[in-house]
């Protein structure tokens, strides 16, 4: 392939990849079943607290 080539292909499908990338990982942490994940990241500090 060459100079011209490759750019012509990064130019057009290169951002719509990308793009589409940037969308997923955007809404992944919204998605419906995250929320257990998220709540047992914020607590597990206090799982092994041994003072109370």
């Amino acid at each position: 392939m060459s100079y011209d080539a490759l750019r012509h292909f990064a130019d057009s499908w290169g951002l719509l990849a990308m793009a589409v990338l940037f969308l997923g990982l955007v809404t992944w942490p919204f998605r419906k079943g995250a929320r257990h994940h998220h709540d047992d990241a914020a607590n597990m500090i206090f799982k092994e607290d041994e003072h109370g």
